[in-house]
């Protein structure tokens, strides 16, 4: 390894880092040489003049991706150590161990600069303090990127070709199950094609997922869920009626014998930091990128489950004409709108407004989404007031205190 002129007195006096991370589980489990090759990194950090007891290694961040750093815990430990000027070295086994993502590279490039920590890898070790060095970490880092995004085009342009061909293989809902020879089947169990029918007869009747929704929570009668993963995988689990459990019925295309890929896509701006699944949003048909039909057997036809679309796409836009009408946001006596929280089920709570100038904060989240009786509704003037006594006293020490200045002054 290059580079060991480099490392000071200064440097060996402070932590050494060896940060070790395989971007998901299964490399963890299978690919165990690059494994034992980053922890190798221990050892050369030992021959550089470093002891034992300085030498510590993160490996917290095992099965995470380097795409991002939100998610990873340790490298966010590694990033809060360099700027306590904890750490004279950092070792990776290659740049992309440490992150694929250009942003958080130039961040612990620019901290290591600042704080005089050096960055090593299988080729040498590097100080960012100086220009070369720097310019060579760069471009390090936007090829560890760069073949992230290379990855990510194959995978996914061979994903879309068998989407396309209806042959990926993705889950499927409750209702359809398929074999040992990959051949897709209605569910073996007759309850089960049962209630699935019955939701989509219900629906052409009463032309209202809401009233589905009341129908079956009225016949107490429940909906089925084959679990894919987690405790209860590869069973089937009988679970109270939801509006959206009714809606993921009506509104799947396999329930029409077809095959769907992106109906959803991601929204960056809409993502929870962390949660990589989150931020996905429904695309309108055309943006969809694969539709084949005739792929599954059906429990409608594919006339009917537009009609269904229609139907549900007229309901929502008469409820939000509606609701236009009804409601005046944020314009009526209330000061709390969209601020109070049920205190039973933590859901937002709405206004309500009454004759003679009365509001009410009220939960419909229950009955909305369970078809359950409302969990409560308060006296909206009330709490209100109690609110903005509360305001004014919590406010009553700052304003003394803007008082005592000016009059100072």
């Amino acid at each position: 390894m290059n580079g060991s002129v480099k490392i000071q007195h200064t440097h060996q006096e402070r932590q050494a880092i060896v940060y070790i991370r395989q971007s998901d589980p299964k490399q963890v489990l299978k690919n165990r040489e690059s494994g034992f090759n980053q922890r190798a990194l221990r050892e050369r950090l030992l021959e550089l003049g470093w002891k034992k007891q300085q030498v510590i290694v993160i490996d917290e961040d095992q099965g995470q991706s380097g795409k991002e750093a939100t998610a990873r815990d340790g490298f966010q430990a590694l990033v809060a150590a360099i700027s306590l000027r904890k750490v004279g070295i950092v070792m990776g086994y290659e740049v992309s161990r440490l992150s694929r993502n250009c942003a958080d590279w130039q961040q612990v490039l620019q901290l290591c600069a600042l704080f005089d920590t050096l960055i090593g890898d299988a080729d040498g070790i590097y100080n960012p303090r100086d220009f070369n060095d720097k310019l060579l970490l760069g471009i390090k880092g936007q090829i560890s990127e760069a073949e992230l995004h290379s990855l990510r085009l194959r995978l996914d342009a061979g994903r879309i070709s068998k989407a396309k061909r209806g042959e990926l293989i993705h889950h499927l809902p409750t209702g359809l199950e398929r074999d040992g020879d990959g051949q897709v089947n209605f569910d073996p169990d007759a309850s089960v094609q049962a209630r699935i029918r019955l939701v989509f007869r219900k629906f052409q009747e009463l032309l209202s997922a809401q009233k589905v929704l009341r129908y079956l929570v009225k016949q107490g009668l429940k909906l089925p869920r084959r679990q894919r993963a987690g405790l209860h995988a590869g069973e089937l689990l009988w679970k109270d009626a939801s509006i959206s459990a009714v809606h993921c019925i009506l509104k799947n295309p396999a329930y029409a014998g077809a095959f769907a890929y992106g109906r959803r896509r991601t929204d960056p701006s809409r993502q929870a930091p962390g949660r990589p699944a989150t931020g996905r949003l429904r695309q309108p048909r055309e943006l969809w990128l694969a539709l084949v039909h005739n792929a599954y057997p059906a429990y409608i036809t594919w006339a009917e489950f537009e009609q269904i679309q229609d139907q549900i796409a007229q309901n929502r836009q008469k409820m939000m004409e509606r609701l236009t009408r009804k409601q005046a946001l944020r314009q009526g006596a209330a000061l709390l709108t969209g601020l109070v929280r049920c205190g039973m089920c933590g859901h937002t709570m709405q206004v309500a407004y009454k004759a003679g100038g009365r509001f009410q904060y009220s939960c419909h989240a229950a009955q909305a989404h369970y078809a359950k009786p409302n969990c409560q509704y308060l006296s909206g003037r009330a709490i209100d007031e109690a609110v903005v006594q509360e305001f004014f006293r919590a406010l009553q020490p700052a304003q003394i205190d803007a008082l005592e200045r000016v009059s100072g002054g």
